[in-house]
């Protein structure tokens, strides 16, 4: 696959002039906001291609053009277009390119095996962009915010109490730090020690890997571990245009030729005697983010286009003949530095770097200095494949597997352009076997049918790839998945939790064996859609670039050396299933096996571990389990029936479906009298199964539920002819408050594999009416969740919220989910520490809080009790009303 620039992009040729040689400085907020005038308006009705977020950030964007009101130190003006990403038609990107084009938009790229196009469009043309018939999808480029991973607190923490050992050489393998073990993956690489990802290559899409990290450094049969560096973001792109430093831009006025010549207002001693194709331009190190406090002053950059040939004037003498000659990293892996490390301070203040350098039209050329301002990427790499972590025996998940890390995201955010563009690059470009995705959106409409998620989806089906992606940090709420965690082929990986880690990183004691993380996000999908897949241990010890601060949680009383820090999360998590996955890949090819993605798929679902203690949303199938993924593996890979499902769906935007109020699972959060369900109430479901495949005789399928807490009841067993939709009745019969979930599993018992796995899940809330009080009393474990659902009315003007009943000293808080899945605490300062008797409630008030103009519908509430609350269980009294 190819992916060249089809057209010369003119409106990026228009800012190339004043972009050339200019650092692009952070601190521009695009965030969306209201919809303003610029941009036409749609309706948001059943399958809008755009999307009212896609339209609103649109309008922000306009906005800020027409004003020219940006913050102070934006790097340069917002230019007068939007990069758009079209998800087309089968077959159609060529043509979907041409009418584009018609329209005055400039595509900056086209890849027809996966119906992909990308342009920057003109504010004005964008809704006939949107509306063209081979376009089904459209995602506007925006900034997206890297969750949080530390786990430290705001103020030092942690007692004088007893503590865990900290970490050390002599840790072993199986250890609860880089709890790997989890998976079964440290019992399974005992038994089969050739089977630990050797022969598998795992890319890594994320904020960059640090090529100079001993950990990363070989693989357990001594090959070189890193092989390639490589750059998602583009200029072309319109956040990466305004976000990503570590871009250079060169056009005709960088052109420079002879040996001496004069610029900037400084004479400069080209490379090689200079050349024809010479280019010059500099950076402001005072603005360039690099580590060393003592880099100051212009560093100058010498490109020769004919062979990429790049020169860095490290020691800035303007003198280019003593310089060292970069070539990309994947030639002979060249790492350059910059900054000299003062030894008396703990980091390193002499960063790396690695350089590329292409082509981007036929009048702009770009160098980016490949340098890491975020240490996220690599300790997901650490997670899939380190090797002798802490310079002992402990490792990551595949230890032989090899890496390639694609850089979307600086400090400043990613931009989805960029995610999407490294994607397919990565998928189809360098070789990797399984790939891991640590970084996502919160839409409130996560159907599963952005345009990043059908791309996703088209690219595992075209190059034989599988995605693995974190389900997102949103929870506890329901159906708070992220995108493009929401496709339906990628595996979507939420975050567990087990005691000993608990102990051992945080330094918490509880009861519960193994949990899934409050923070992880939960489904379904808004269709109804199965997600989470599956969950992985979301915190880990890992390996971190030594010129960025390690991060160790304050309470677990130890620290941790430079080059390491314990981060948690769904990021956490997928790395761990990405790895898991490469010992299965690198399993296989020992066997002569050569399972496609969804045969990987199947042996990974049909095996995963349900814990009985969680809910089906939290946990998808449950936990990763290599052991038994590898039996089903073993046994060679077989067709299998595939079999779809039709579901009722009531939620506040189930009219936005692409079949409206329809998807492939039974989701009901509307509220009683609107569609919803009351408690104690009895409802009927009919589910539509479908055999598109196999034998052309009836099968019989079994049926069964997991995770049901006595709310389902269904049939035993369907036959389903092929081709014949079959109707199967569920009831929902919820006893108590709040969400109830389970998996039904439809299994035709000739088969190894489950062939379909559909997420059943009912709210029942609770009514407040104008002038009454809800309440619940309870207890709640340390670091563990209750959640409550109410059903506010329209035209409320508030929800007040009251907290009380607490034992002295308790750390527990609440927060609360609005109707469409989003947290409704995202403006409230302080929020995420919110707990009383802790920080003060860190400027929120832990007791009472109210949402004013709330949201009418179910809204829920999560009760939680912080890991260092000095009571293993919290008791509390939770009060809400409404007024009108």
């Amino acid at each position: 696959m190819t992916s060249p620039a089809r057209r010369t992009p003119r409106r990026a040729r228009q800012v190339a002039a004043a972009l050339a040689a200019t650092l692009v400085v952070g601190g521009l907020s695009l965030s969306a906001g209201p919809a303003q005038a610029g941009v036409a308006a749609a309706p948001g009705g059943a399958a809008d291609k755009l999307g009212s977020h896609d339209r609103a950030l649109i309008a922000t964007y306009a906005a800020q053009y027409r004003t020219r009101s940006l913050p102070a130190g934006a790097g340069q003006a917002v230019p007068d277009f939007v990069t758009l990403m079209f998800a087309v038609r089968p077959g159609r990107a060529d043509a979907a390119t041409r009418q584009l084009t018609d329209l005055g938009a400039e595509v900056t790229r086209t890849e027809p095996e996966i119906g992909y196009v990308k342009a920057n469009v003109p504010f004005a043309a964008v809704e006939q962009a949107v509306a063209l018939d081979d376009v089904l999808r459209v995602d506007a480029d925006e900034l997206l915010e890297l969750a949080e991973t530390t786990a430290a607190s705001p103020a030092a923490g942690g007692d004088a109490g007893r503590h865990p050992a900290a970490p050390s050489a002599a840790t072993p393998d199986n250890n609860p730090y880089m709890p790997t073990r989890e998976t079964g993956s440290v019992a399974f690489k005992n038994e089969h020690p050739s089977y630990d990802g050797r022969g598998v290559t795992i890319g890594v899409m994320d904020t960059g890997i640090d090529p100079t990290h001993p950990a990363l450094a070989t693989t357990t049969t001594g090959e070189r571990k890193l092989v390639d560096t490589a750059v998602g973001s583009n200029p072309l792109n319109l956040i990466d245009l305004l976000f990503d430093r570590t871009w250079l831009l060169l056009s005709a006025g960088n052109k420079v030729t002879g040996p001496v010549v004069d610029k900037y207002d400084i004479t400069w001693t080209l490379p090689d005697g200079g050349s024809d194709d010479m280019y010059l331009t500099r950076k402001n190190l005072a603005i360039a983010g690099y580590v060393d406090p003592t880099l100051t002053g212009t560093l100058g950059i010498a490109y020769r286009e004919s062979d990429n040939a790049v020169w860095i004037d490290l020691n800035q003498d303007y003198v280019f003949t003593d310089d060292e000659l970069h070539r990309p990293y994947r030639e002979n892996q060249q790492i350059g530095y910059i900054g000299t490390d003062n030894p008396a301070t703990d980091l390193n203040e002499r960063q790396p770097f690695t350089v590329e350098a292409r082509r981007l039209s036929p009048l702009l050329a770009g160098v980016n200095i490949n340098t890491l301002d975020e240490a996220h990427g690599t300790h997901v790499a650490g997670i899939t494949a380190a090797h002798g972590i802490l310079g002992g025996q402990m490792n990551g998940q595949a230890p032989g597997a090899k890496l390639v890390s694609m850089r979307a995201c600086t400090s400043n955010g990613c931009s989805s352009a960029a995610l999407t563009d490294g994607m397919v690059d990565l998928a189809t470009n360098y070789g990797v076997d399984v790939i891991n995705l640590s970084i996502g959106s919160m839409p409130a409409l996560n159907d599963g049918q952005s345009a990043m998620a059908l791309l996703y989806d088209r690219l595992i089906d075209t190059t034989g790839v599988q995605i693995f992606s974190s389900a997102g940090n949103s929870g506890a709420g329901t159906n708070s998945v992220g995108d493009p965690s929401s496709a339906g082929n990628v595996v979507s990986v939420g975050a567990s939790v087990s005691k000993h880690t608990w102990w051992a990183n945080y330094g918490s004691v509880v009861n519960a064996v193994r949990s899934v993380f409050p923070f992880s996000s939960r489904g379904p999908r808004e269709d109804g859609g199965f997600k989470p897949d599956i969950t992985a241990p979301g915190a880990a010890i890992s390996p971190t670039p030594s010129w960025i601060a390690s991060s160790a949680v304050p309470d677990a009383g130890y620290p941790l050396p430079t080059g390491y820090s314990m981060m948690q999360g769904t990021s956490m998590a997928s790395p761990q299933a990405a790895g898991a996955a490469a010992l299965l890949l690198s399993a296989a090819k020992q066997n002569g096996i050569d399972p496609t993605p969804a045969e990987l798929r199947r042996a990974i679902y049909s095996t995963a571990d349900f814990n009985k203690d969680e809910p089906a949303i939290a946990q998808g199938r449950g936990e990763f389990d290599v052991v038994h993924a590898w039996q089903y593996l073993a046994k060679g890979v077989a067709d299998t029936d595939e079999v779809t499902v039709s579901a009722p769906v009531c939620t506040v935007l189930s009219d936005k479906l692409a079949t409206p109020h329809t998807g492939s699972g039974l989701y009901n959060s509307c509220a009683p009298g609107s569609g919803g369900q009351a408690v104690g109430e009895s409802r009927d479901y009919d589910l539509t199964l479908t055999r598109t495949g196999g034998s052309e005789d009836p099968v019989d399928y079994v049926l069964d539920l997991q995770g049901n807490d006595g709310t389902f009841t269904a049939p035993r067993k369907v036959t389903l002819a092929k081709g014949v939709p079959t109707v199967v009745r569920v009831t929902a019969a919820p006893t108590t408050q709040g969400i109830h979930s389970a998996v039904l599993t439809i299994d035709n018992a000739a088969t190894q594999a489950v062939e379909r796995s559909a997420m059943l899940a009912v709210a029942a809330a609770a009514p407040l009416a104008p002038g009454a009080t809800w309440s619940a009393a309870g207890t709640v474990n340390r670091n563990g969740t209750i959640i409550y659902t109410v059903a506010v009315p329209a035209g409320a003007t508030s929800l007040d919220v009251n907290l009380s009943g607490l034992a002295d000293g308790s750390q527990t808080r609440w927060w609360a989910y609005g109707p469409d899945g989003l947290d409704a605490e995202r403006s409230s300062a302080g929020t995420a520490y919110c707990y009383a008797n802790y920080l003060d409630g860190n400027g929120c008030d832990p007791f009472t809080r109210s949402y004013a103009k709330p949201k009418p519908g179910v809204w829920e509430f999560v009760v939680e009790a912080r890991r260092t609350s000095p009571y293993l269980t919290n008791p509390f009294h939770l009060a809400a009303s409404v007024t009108q």
